[in-house]
């Protein structure tokens, strides 16, 4: 997460403020903002977390080719059209569906089910959770929670985003 964008949800943050401010009272002021904060720790966990899941796979990914291209293997996953590959014969259709058949993958679901599970579970966002319960029930125990600006204070980070998305696109 950039420096920019986090300046972008503050200032959307003191503008809300401000708002609150001006046409409403305390109560609607203390909704926002345990929202807000809440918000932005559960999206700051969960870019660590996802960054580190992305870094610690970059890290374990070994590659002794020198010539390994990861769009060729995509692209050629049996090397069809590599040049120095002569020309074979044409595969009937049946031999094509046996050989799709056989290397079709087999329980990758789960695979990258268990792989995103660490940036899934991260630390950073289960911290960002625990603090948007606490808040939560802070503000219901307390008498003070107020569903509308509750909402607005979640809802400063999604429009952050598309802020950003707005200005990154007419640059």
């Amino acid at each position: 997460m950039t420096t920019k964008a986090i300046k972008v949800f503050f200032i959307i943050d003191i503008l809300v403020l401000i708002v609150c401010f001006v046409f409403f009272d305390i109560s609607y002021i203390i909704n926002t903002q345990v929202a807000f904060f809440s918000s932005i720790f559960v999206t700051i966990g969960t870019y660590l977390g996802y960054k580190n899941n992305i870094k610690s796979r970059v890290k374990n990914h070994i590659n002794h080719d020198d010539n390994y291209d990861e769009i060729d293997k995509m692209d050629d996953p049996y090397d069809l059209y590599s040049p120095d590959i002569e020309q074979q014969e044409e595969l009937s259709k049946e031999d094509i569906k046996q050989i799709l058949k056989e290397n079709k993958p087999k329980g990758n679901n789960i695979k990258n089910f268990i792989g995103g599970f660490s940036g899934m579970a991260s630390l950073y966002r289960i911290v960002g959770y625990i603090f948007l319960l606490i808040g939560f029930f802070y503000l219901n125990n307390n008498h003070l929670l107020n569903p509308i600006p509750y909402l607005l204070g979640f809802l400063i980070v999604p429009i952050g985003a598309l802020t950003i998305n707005f200005i990154e696109k007419n640059k």
